[in-house]
C-alpha cells in the first residue's frame, strides 16, 4: 500500500469521527477542562475553567480516575498475576517461573524511567471522562539500557477501526515531533530530504506533522511475504511528504485501547459517568449562577435615588459616601433606599443544588467505590447480603477495566518484554508452559468483597451446624470443615503465609486421628486387662468359698 493510500485510509477515520469530537468537547469543557481542546486550540497559560461556576463536576471526575489506580493499581500490592488456565494442575518449577516473571514484569512496568504511572494517570482520566483512552507501550531502544516506555496520546489524534470480530484492528496516530527527535528515534538518513536539511541547524526544534499507523500485514503487504508470520505491521510516516520513515512487522499493535461501554454500530465507547452526569452538570453550572446572582443582590442589593436629589455617584462600596441635596425634603422620603428582595426562595434553590451535586456524585459511582459499614449488630446473613449488594452495584465499574484496561495492558506489555528477552530465552521456560495462553489475575475490591462474602458463609454454616448438631450430632459430617474455614480465613484477608499449606494440615489431622486412635485402643486395652483381672479376682474367690 502507498504512503499516500495510508493518509487517505486514515483520514477518511478521522472525518467520520468529528461528531464524537464534538461530544468529548463538551464532555471536558464540564468534567475535564484540561483535555478541552478536542475543537479548538489551547495556549500555555490559558486558564482552564473560567467559563464553569462550580469546581463540583471537576471533582466528582478527579475523584473517579484517582480511585481507579487506587483501587485496581495499588502500588503496595502485587495487583496483576501471571497465570495459565490449569494453574493448580503445574508442577511446582512451573509456578515458580511464573511467579518469577510477574514480579520481573512489575519492576520493569514501575521502573521510573517506564513513565507507567504518569501514562496510567492521564489514561484513567480520559476513561472516565470519555470512556476510552490511549496507551502506548514499546521498548526503549535508544538508551544505554534498553527500558519500557509508557505513554498516553490524546484522543483528538486517534482514530481506530474494528475487524471483522468486533476487535480493534486498524489504529491511527496524528504526531507532531520535532526533527530533532525524529533524527534520535530514526536517523537523520531515515527522513526525506525536506525534513533532514534541517536537522543539524538550530532549527531542529520546529515540529513537522507524522503519523503512527497499525495496520493489518495482509492489508498492508498484500501478497508480498514482507512481515509474513506476523500480524501487524507497524508504520511511521511523514505525513506532508508522504515519506514512510521505519516500518517493521510486529506480534502486537504496541498500543493498549481500553473502552468502558460500547454501543453495537460504532468502534468508539461512551463513559456511563458522563452520560449520566452531563445534563445534571450543565444545570448545576446554571444553577450555581442564579444562586451566585441572588446571594449577591442579598448582599449588594439594587438601589433606587431620587431624581435631581442625589448630587454624586452611587457610592456602594465600604465607606463610600453619595452626596444628596441639602435642601432636599426628607419628608418626600429617602434619596437613597435599596430595594427590598424576597430571599424566600434561596433556601429552596440551594437544596435543590445540593440535589443536583448527590445525584452527580451517584453518577460517577463515588457512592459505590467502598463497601459500606455495617449497621449495630448485624447477623451473619444480613453481612452476606449487604457484600453482595456491594457486588452487584460494583461489577460494572470493575469488570470492564480489570478486563479491557488492566487486562489488556498487562498481556500486550508481557508480549512485549517476552519477544525483547526481559525474561531470557523461550526455550529456558518450562516446557509445560512453552506455547500456553498467558491470562492475569487482579486484586480488586471486587476480588476482596468476593472473598470476604466467604467468612460470612462460614459464620452463617457454623450456626446452622450447630443447631442441626443439638437434633442430630452426625450433622457435621456433611461439611467439609477445614476447606470452609481456609476460605474464610483468605477471605478475611490472612496473609497466605500465615496459612499452614492444606498438605501439612491434612498430614496433622491424620496423625491426630491416628494418636486418638491409639488412645482408644490403649484405653480398651486396659479396660479389658481390668476387667479380666477382676473376673479372675471373683473366680478366685469363689475358689476359697467352695474350698471352706
Amino acid at each position: 500500500m502507498k504512503p499516500a493510500q495510508l493518509v487517505t485510509r486514515g483520514m477518511s477515520l478521522y472525518n467520520e469521527r468529528k461528531a464524537m469530537t464534538t461530544l468529548w468537547q463538551e464532555i471536558a469543557e464540564n468534567f475535564y477542562p484540561q483535555r478541552a481542546d478536542f475543537t479548538l486550540t489551547r495556549y500555555i497559560g490559558e486558564e482552564f475553567a473560567e467559563h464553569l461556576y462550580s469546581s463540583y463536576p471537576i471533582i466528582v471526575h478527579r475523584e473517579l480516575s484517582t480511585s481507579f489506580a487506587a483501587m485496581l493499581r495499588p502500588r503496595a500490592k502485587d495487583w496483576f498475576q501471571i497465570s495459565v488456565h490449569d494453574y493448580d494442575a503445574l508442577s511446582q518449577p512451573a509456578k515458580a517461573w511464573l511467579d518469577w516473571a510477574t514480579k520481573r514484569q512489575k519492576w520493569a512496568m514501575y521502573d521510573r524511567i517506564a513513565c507507567f504511572i504518569r501514562a496510567t494517570t492521564e489514561a484513567d482520566a480520559d476513561f472516565a471522562a470519555f470512556g476510552q483512552c490511549c496507551i502506548s507501550q514499546e521498548i526503549n531502544w535508544n538508551t544505554e539500557q534498553p527500558h519500557l516506555l509508557f505513554r498516553t496520546w490524546h484522543l483528538r489524534d486517534v482514530a481506530w477501526a474494528e475487524d471483522e470480530t468486533g476487535k480493534i484492528g486498524e489504529i491511527y496516530v496524528k504526531w507532531k515531533p520535532t526533527i530533532k527527535q525524529l533524527v534520535a528515534m530514526f536517523g537523520e538518513d531515515a527522513l526525506h530530504q525536506n525534513v533532514a536539511r534541517w536537522a543539524k541547524g538550530i532549527e531542529n526544534l520546529q515540529k513537522t506533522e507524522c503519523m503512527r499507523l497499525v495496520v493489518s500485514t495482509d492489508i498492508y503487504r498484500g501478497q508480498e511475504e514482507q512481515g509474513a508470520g506476523f500480524p501487524w505491521m507497524i508504520v511511521y510516516m511523514d505525513v506532508l511528504n508522504n515519506h514512510i520513515m521505519a516500518e517493521h512487522p510486529s506480534t502486537n499493535r504496541g498500543f493498549t485501547l481500553p473502552r468502558w461501554q460500547t454501543v453495537s454500530g460504532s468502534q468508539y465507547a461512551y463513559s456511563p459517568a458522563t452520560v449520566a452526569g452531563l445534563p445534571d452538570a450543565r444545570l448545576l453550572q446554571a444553577m450555581s449562577l442564579t444562586l451566585l446572582e441572588a446571594g449577591e443582590m442579598s448582599v449588594r442589593p439594587p438601589m433606587i435615588a431620587t431624581q435631581d436629589a442625589v448630587r454624586s455617584d452611587i457610592q456602594l462600596f465600604a465607606g463610600g459616601i453619595t452626596w444628596a441635596d441639602h435642601e432636599y425634603d426628607e419628608r418626600k422620603g429617602d434619596v437613597l433606599r435599596p430595594i427590598n428582595q424576597d430571599r424566600r426562595g434561596l433556601p429552596m434553590g440551594y437544596d435543590s443544588r445540593d440535589a443536583q451535586m448527590r445525584l452527580i456524585a451517584d453518577a460517577f459511582y463515588l457512592n459505590k467505590l467502598t463497601l459500606p459499614p455495617p449497621e449495630g449488630d448485624m447477623t451473619a446473613f444480613e453481612v452476606g447480603q449487604r457484600v453482595e449488594e456491594y457486588v452487584r452495584a460494583a461489577l460494572p465499574l470493575f469488570e470492564p477495566m480489570e478486563h479491557e484496561y488492566n487486562g489488556q495492558l498487562c498481556e500486550d506489555t508481557f508480549d512485549l518484554l517476552l519477544r525483547a528477552g526481559t525474561f531470557g530465552s523461550v526455550q529456558d521456560m518450562p516446557k509445560e508452559l512453552q506455547g500456553r495462553e498467558i491470562h492475569f489475575k487482579f486484586v480488586s475490591p471486587l476480588h476482596d468483597a468476593i472473598e470476604r462474602k466467604n467468612a460470612s458463609v462460614f459464620m452463617e454454616t457454623a450456626g446452622l451446624l450447630e443447631q442441626a448438631m443439638a437434633m442430630d450430632p452426625t450433622a457435621a459430617y456433611n461439611v467439609d470443615m477445614t476447606g470452609t474455614l481456609r476460605d474464610a480465613l483468605e477471605g478475611v484477608g490472612l496473609p497466605a503465609k500465615h496459612l499452614v499449606p492444606l498438605a501439612d494440615v491434612e498430614k496433622q489431622i491424620a496423625e491426630a486421628q491416628e494418636m486418638a486412635q491409639m488412645q482408644q485402643e490403649a484405653e480398651l486395652a486396659r479396660t479389658g486387662a481390668e476387667a479380666a483381672r477382676d473376673v479372675g479376682q471373683a473366680e478366685a474367690s469363689m475358689a476359697q468359698a467352695d474350698a471352706a
